[in-house]
């Protein structure tokens, strides 16, 4: 499946728009990486637990998009946009949402 933020893929020709097509995943932030969050907080550096989840969490949202977009005969979904939040009491939750246009191209 060709993915991409823009309107099209350059080159091809969109021949169906198909509907919007999106993913979504929710992680829980685990007590250890939010308690080494918080001591990277204080002297520096980055979260990397943070990053890791959230990479896992888009790469989720990403292919629930791209398998509901093959549901539907697309070989393509453009104008993707990608959502980032917090959700939960204390925002113990990571959520990413991808949505997009899905295509079928020529």
């Amino acid at each position: 499946m060709l993915t991409s933020t823009t309107p099209g893929i350059p080159g091809r020709e969109v021949a169906e728009t198909l509907g919007v097509v999106s993913g979504e995943a929710i992680i829980g932030a685990h007590i250890f990486r939010d308690f080494f969050a918080g001591i990277t907080n204080i002297i520096g550096g980055r979260a990397g637990g943070y990053e890791k989840a959230l990479r896992q969490a888009r790469d989720i949202a990403l292919q629930e998009m791209c398998d509901e977009a093959a549901g539907r005969g697309a070989t393509a979904v453009v104008g993707i946009d990608l959502d980032y939040e917090s959700l939960g009491a204390d925002n113990g939750m990571l959520m990413v949402t991808a949505a997009g246009t899905a295509v079928r191209l020529r």
